[in-house]
């Protein structure tokens, strides 16, 4: 088994099948359908495979497309932006910048003072308050 392979099999066996397919293989979850995108407690997002903080609750809003959305990440090197051309359009892909998890995209259409929106897939967070 070669390291990479090795690796899936760890990830495989430490996150659910929906953790797994979001964050690993880049899927994503239907709107209105995971667990934080109504979520409105206090606290702090973590990437749900290796814990690293990702949000604060202070920048999640409702934007009304199903998925949590938020602001700006917690810290700018908390995730790392990647260019995605796939389902036939350029987007911004979000990852963790820790162990590189899908975590959803950034779109230019969110509210002030940074304009972005941050749309994640709950199924890539764990929130701690």
């Amino acid at each position: 088994m070669g390291e990479r392979d090795s690796a899936d099999a760890d990830w495989d066996r430490k996150l659910t099948p929906e953790q797994y397919a979001v964050c690993r293989c880049s899927a994503t979850e239907p709107p209105f359908s995971g667990r934080y995108w109504d979520h409105h407690a206090d606290g702090i997002y973590h990437c749900v495979c290796c814990g690293q903080p990702l949000f604060a609750s202070v920048s999640k809003y409702d934007s009304g497309s199903g998925w949590p959305s938020f602001s700006a990440p917690i810290a700018a090197q908390a995730i790392s932006q990647h260019r995605d051309e796939s389902l036939g359009m350029a987007r911004i892909e979000v990852r963790c910048a820790q162990c590189d998890a899908h975590l959803g995209h950034v779109f230019a259409d969110g509210p002030p003072p940074t304009g972005l929106r941050y749309c994640v897939n709950s199924a890539a967070l764990d929130f701690k308050d």
